[in-house]
C-alpha cells in the first residue's frame, strides 16, 4: 500500500455534527478537518465514497456513491451528490485526500443516519390526556411550587417475538417528554423537543434503542410536562394564556426491524394508556414537584397490570410542522461538586457549588421516613448569608421531593432548570453530606472548541466567566439569562456576544437553527421582533436588536463558510433594511424604531439613540451588500452598497463635528463611528482622540453598555491605543469587569452596577448575575491578545491574521481555537528581553503573522533568519514590527522584546 503523507484527518461531520442521528437535510453536507506539522501541508484533491447500512467501503461494488477523485482543497461543507437517500437509514462515508504533491495522504471514515424524511412516513398520533377520564391525582396545594396541570405519564406495553437488529424511536411533544422504555431512560437528551416557533416548526428526536429492547414485552413509556409549550415563559405576571396551546401531548414512532427485513412499528395511537406518577408537577421557571409515594412501580416495565392506567384522547392526527433535530441537544454536561455544606438551623442546609451555573441539583437522600418534604431553592447570591431570590421576580425556582421512605432516594428533577450557585435545602433529614448533593450542568452540548489563557489571574477568571455565561444561556435558545422570569431568545444580546461564542464553541449548527426562528418571527413589513421565538415581546424590534436578523447569518458565513444559512436569511435580511428605509427616506433611522433601548445599560453616559440607529442601519445595510456579493447576487450588492454610501454621508451630515466629535460624544458613539468606518479618513484620528479622552477623563474607566462594549477594546488597540485597551481589561474599580470579580463574579453579570460598594443590590426589577452581553470583550482576548483572526477577505480562516499584541501587565497570552478547517494556535510570551512568538497554521491554510518588536532584524527561528525558513512565504518590515506570510505548519519565532520595559 502506498505510504501516506504525514496528515491527520479528524472532525468529521454530517451537517455540522459528528455521526448524528436523524438527519432531516435531503442532501447532508460533509466536512472535515487536517492537521500536520509538516510546513507547506494541504489538501490537492478528495474523493468521497458511501454505502448504505454497511461499513465495507473497501468493496467498489457495494458502494452507492463515489464522487471520484476531485481536485480540490475543500473540506467544508460539501454536498451528498449520491443517490436521493431514504427514511431511517444509516449511511457510512469515507474520505481519502491527496497532499500538495499529489500523493495519498490520509483517510478516514463516518456516519449519519437520515430521519423520517417524508410525511407519510409518520404513522403516529398526537395522544394526551381524555378530558373526560378520571383524576389521576390530587389538586396542587398552596405549597406546590407550580399551580398547572400535573404531567402526563404515559404507557404502552407490546411484544417483540425475535431480536431486533436495529431500533430507532423517533419522538416529540407538545411540552417536554423524558422517554423511557423498559425501565430505562432513553438516551440523554434533556428538555426535548427543545424550543422553536412551534407554529412553524416542531423538533423531534431520534433515539438507538436497539440494546433496550427484548425478546417478549416490552414498554414503551414516556412523562411529559408543560416546558415552553404551555407553562410559564418569559415575564408575564400570570399564568400564560398557553402560548402555543392548552394541552400537553407525546407523539412517538418505535420503528423496529428484524434480519429477514421485517418491520415493527409500535406508534402513539388509542392504545396507550395514562397512569399517576412520582411527578405531580413541573415548569421550566417555578420547579418541580416529586412525590415518591404516588410513584408506581414499574410502571414503565412489564412488571405490572396496568390497572392503574387509564385510556388515553387522541388529540390529532396531523403529525403538523414536525423537523428532525438539527443541531446539538440539551444534555447535562457535567457535575459539580460543592466546595461548602453549611447548617443554617436544624434541618436546613446552604449549599455553595463555589461556580453560578445553570441545571438542576441532584440530591440523595438517606434513611428517611415516608412523607417528609424536602424543599430545595435556588440562588445566584447571598445577603447575609441567606438565599438572594429578589431577582428572581416572580420565578420561585423551587423543587420540591416527598421521601417515600426507602433507605437511599435520588431526587433529580427532569423537567426543570435553574439559574444558581447556592441551593437551600430544607427538611433534609439528619446531616446533609457534601457527597449527596450535586450540582448538574446542562446546556445545548455544543462541542467546546476555544481556549484562551494568560499571565493575569483576573483576566482568566473573566475569561473563565464568559465561558460559563455561555454554558447557562444556550439553552434551547441563546436566552438573556437562566434564573428569573424572563429566559428570551434576545436579539441584540445574541449578535453582541455571537463572535465570543465562536471561539469557544461550535455554535454552527444551534445559531443556523434559531436563525430560522428569527425568521419565522419577522412581521410582513420586515421587521424583525426583539425576541425570538416571538413571546411577550410582540413589538418591531428595536435598532441594534433587529439587526441581529442581519449581522448573526454574516457571523456563521465568516466563521463556519455556511452559504447555506446566508441564502436562507438573505430575503429576510434585505426586507429588514427595506423596512428601514420605507420608514426613513432621510436615511436617518428616526421612525419605526421599536422600543428604542440605545445603548442598553451604559454608564454614566447617554448615547443619542438616533445615532445609535443610524450606525446600524449602515452596518447592517453594508452587510446585506456584501451578502448579495458572495451570493451571485450583483445588482443586489450594488444597490445596496450605494444605499451604504448614502446612509453613512448622512450620518457624517447629521451627526459628525469637523473635528471628529460625534453627536453625544460619548465612547458609544465615537466606537459605533470608527468601527462601522463611518468617518471620513481624515476625521478618524480626531474621533481617537476624543474617545481617549472620555476615557482618560474617567480614570480610565469605560461608560459602554450592551452595544458599546464589544467594540471597546478592538478600536481602541486598531487606532494605537492599546495602552488604554489594556488599562481597561486590567481594571478592578467600578466600573469594570474586574470589579464582580473582584467581588467574587464566577458569571459575566448582566449590569455593571448588579452590587456595588456604595449601592449595594441594583434594583431586583432587573438584576441578572449571569448574562452573557458584557463578556463580548471574549472575541478581543481570542483576537488581539493571543493573536487569532483572519484577513477582511478570508471565509471560515482560510487566511489567518495572526497578531499577538504583548501589552498591560501580561508576561505571556497564548489561544487554541478548533476551527472549521482545524486548529489554529498563536501566544507570545516575554522574557530576557526578547519576545517568543508561537504559531500553528492548519494544512491549506495560510498566515499574516506580525512579529510585534522595535527591532526588525531581530527576528529569528532556530537562530537564524526568518528568511532562510521553510514555510515562511514572504518577511516585510511594518511599523510594528516584522510581517510575514507563512504556509501551513507550525513556528516559533523570537525577536528583541517591543516593550522597553522588558528589554532590562
Amino acid at each position: 500500500m502506498t505510504q501516506l503523507s504525514l496528515i491527520r484527518l479528524y472532525g468529521l461531520q454530517t451537517e455540522q455534527r459528528h455521526e448524528p442521528l436523524g438527519v432531516g437535510e435531503p442532501r447532508p453536507r460533509l466536512s472535515w478537518r487536517l492537521d500536520s506539522a509538516r510546513r507547506g501541508a494541504a489538501q490537492s484533491a478528495y474523493r468521497i465514497t458511501a454505502a448504505e447500512r454497511t461499513a465495507d467501503l473497501d468493496d467498489n461494488s457495494r458502494l452507492l456513491w463515489d464522487s471520484g477523485r476531485r481536485e480540490s482543497g475543500d473540506s467544508l461543507l460539501v454536498p451528498w451528490d449520491g443517490p436521493v437517500l431514504r427514511s431511517a437509514t444509516r449511511y457510512y462515508w469515507r474520505i481519502e485526500i491527496w497532499d500538495e504533491t499529489g500523493a495519498p495522504a490520509a483517510v478516514a471514515q463516518s456516519w449519519f443516519e437520515t430521519a423520517l424524511l417524508h410525511r407519510d412516513d409518520w404513522e403516529a398520533v398526537w395522544i394526551g390526556r381524555d378530558p373526560h377520564g378520571l383524576p389521576l391525582v390530587d389538586p396542587p396545594s398552596d405549597e406546590d411550587p407550580h399551580d398547572g396541570p400535573p404531567p402526563l405519564h404515559l404507557r404502552r406495553e407490546f411484544t417483540v417475538e425475535r431480536q431486533p437488529v436495529r431500533a430507532r424511536l423517533y419522538a416529540t411533544a407538545r411540552g417536554i417528554y423524558e422517554p423511557r422504555l423498559n425501565g430505562f431512560k432513553v438516551g440523554d437528551i434533556e428538555l426535548a423537543p427543545g424550543w422553536t416557533e412551534y407554529h412553524h416548526r416542531l423538533q423531534y428526536q431520534t433515539y438507538d434503542v436497539t440494546e433496550l429492547l427484548q425478546e417478549g414485552p416490552n414498554v414503551l413509556g414516556a412523562t411529559v410536562a408543560d416546558g415552553w409549550w404551555s407553562g410559564y415563559v418569559g415575564f408575564d405576571a400570570r399564568r400564560p394564556a398557553k402560548h402555543y396551546g392548552d394541552d400537553t401531548a407525546l407523539l412517538a414512532q418505535l420503528v423496529v426491524d428484524f434480519a429477514d427485513g421485517s418491520r415493527q412499528v409500535v406508534a402513539t395511537d388509542a392504545t396507550w394508556a395514562e397512569g399517576p406518577g412520582a411527578v405531580q408537577s413541573a415548569d421550566l421557571l417555578m420547579g418541580q414537584g416529586v412525590d415518591a409515594r404516588r410513584q408506581v412501580s414499574g410502571w414503565d416495565t412489564a412488571r405490572i397490570s396496568g390497572e392503574e392506567f387509564q385510556p388515553v384522547a387522541v388529540l390529532d392526527t396531523d403529525p403538523g410542522p414536525l423537523v428532525a433535530e438539527p443541531d446539538h441537544p440539551v444534555r447535562v454536561t457535567r457535575d459539580v461538586a460543592p466546595i461548602s455544606v453549611r447548617q443554617a438551623e436544624a434541618g436546613r442546609f446552604i449549599v455553595d457549588f463555589g461556580q453560578n451555573l445553570t441545571g438542576r441539583v441532584r440530591l440523595t437522600v438517606r434513611q428517611a421516613e415516608s412523607g417528609q418534604r424536602i424543599v430545595l431553592r435556588h440562588a445566584e447570591i447571598l445577603a447575609d448569608g441567606e438565599l438572594y431570590v429578589d431577582n428572581l421576580r416572580s420565578a420561585k425556582a423551587t423543587d420540591v421531593y416527598i421521601t417515600c421512605g426507602d433507605k437511599r432516594e435520588v431526587f433529580e428533577p427532569q423537567f426543570t432548570f435553574h439559574g444558581f450557585r447556592y441551593v437551600e435545602v430544607a427538611n433534609y433529614p439528619g446531616d446533609l453530606d457534601a457527597a449527596d448533593v450535586a450540582a448538574q450542568v446542562i446546556h445545548n452540548d455544543t462541542p467546546w472548541t476555544g481556549h484562551f489563557e494568560c499571565s493575569d489571574p483576573m483576566v482568566n477568571q473573566l475569561q473563565s466567566n464568559i465561558t460559563w455565561g455561555q454554558r447557562g444561556n444556550f439553552v434551547a435558545v441563546p436566552t438573556d439569562c437562566p434564573q428569573r422570569d424572563e429566559r428570551l431568545g434576545w436579539l441584540a444580546d445574541a449578535q453582541i456576544f455571537a463572535p465570543t461564542a465562536t471561539r469557544n464553541a461550535d455554535v454552527s449548527a444551534f445559531f443556523a437553527r434559531w436563525m430560522l426562528d428569527v425568521l419565522d418571527g419577522q412581521d410582513a413589513d420586515g421587521a424583525f421582533r426583539d425576541v425570538s421565538p416571538v413571546i411577550t415581546m410582540r413589538r418591531e424590534a428595536a435598532p441594534a436588536w433587529g439587526d441581529g436578523g442581519v449581522i448573526i447569518p454574516w457571523v456563521l458565513w465568516r466563521t463556519y463558510g455556511d452559504s447555506r444559512v446566508l441564502r436562507r436569511c438573505f430575503g429576510g435580511m434585505a426586507a429588514w433594511i427595506e423596512h428601514i428605509r420605507r420608514h426613513n427616506p432621510d436615511l436617518r433611522w428616526r421612525h419605526r424604531t421599536g422600543n428604542s433601548y440605545g445603548d442598553w445599560l451604559q454608564v454614566d453616559a447617554v448615547t443619542p439613540r438616533d445615532v445609535l440607529s443610524t450606525a446600524y442601519f449602515a452596518r447592517s445595510t453594508q452587510i446585506v451588500a456584501e451578502a448579495a456579493e458572495v451570493l451571485g447576487l450583483r445588482s443586489k450588492a450594488a444597490e445596496y452598497r450605494d444605499l451604504h454610501t448614502a446612509i453613512r454621508a448622512a450620518f457624517v451630515e447629521a451627526y459628525v463635528g469637523e473635528d471628529g466629535t460625534v453627536e453625544g460624544g460619548t465612547q458609544t458613539g465615537y466606537l459605533l463611528a470608527l468601527a462601522f468606518g463611518l468617518l471620513p479618513e481624515d476625521l478618524v484620528a480626531g474621533a481617537v482622540e476624543h474617545l481617549a479622552a472620555d476615557i482618560e477623563k474617567r480614570g480610565t474607566r469605560l461608560t459602554t453598555g450592551f452595544v458599546g462594549v464589544a467594540l471597546l477594546c478592538p478600536v481602541l488597540a486598531d487606532h494605537g491605543r492599546a495602552d488604554l485597551a489594556y488599562a481597561l481589561l486590567h481594571q478592578e474599580e467600578f466600573p469594570s469587569w474586574g470589579y464582580s470579580i473582584r467581588h467574587g463574579a464566577t458569571t459575566i453579570w448582566e449590569r455593571w452596577d448588579g452590587w456595588t460598594d456604595h449601592g449595594g443590590f441594583q434594583s431586583a426589577a432587573m438584576n441578572s448575575f449571569n448574562h452573557y452581553s458584557l463578556g463580548s470583550v471574549g472575541d478581543w482576548l481570542f483576537g488581539r491578545v493571543a493573536g487569532i483572526d483572519q484577513t477582511p477577505a478570508s471565509v471560515a480562516y482560510s487566511e489567518l491574521l495572526l497578531r499577538p499584541l504583548p501589552g498591560g501587565t501580561l508576561t505571556w497570552a497564548r489561544a487554541v481555537q478548533d476551527t472549521v478547517r482545524g486548529r489554529i494556535a498563536c501566544g507570545w510570551s516575554l522574557a530576557d528581553g526578547r519576545i517568543t512568538v508561537t504559531a500553528t497554521v492548519p494544512p491549506g491554510c495560510t498566515a499574516v503573522l506580525e512579529v510585534p518588536t522595535a527591532e526588525p532584524d531581530s527576528v529569528l527561528e532556530n537562530d537564524l533568519p526568518v528568511a532562510d525558513q521553510p514555510g515562511v512565504l514572504k518577511a516585510e518590515t511594518s511599523a510594528g514590527g516584522v510581517t510575514l506570510r507563512l504556509a501551513s505548519g507550525r513556528y516559533v519565532f523570537s525577536a528583541v522584546a517591543p516593550i522597553p520595559s522588558m528589554r532590562e
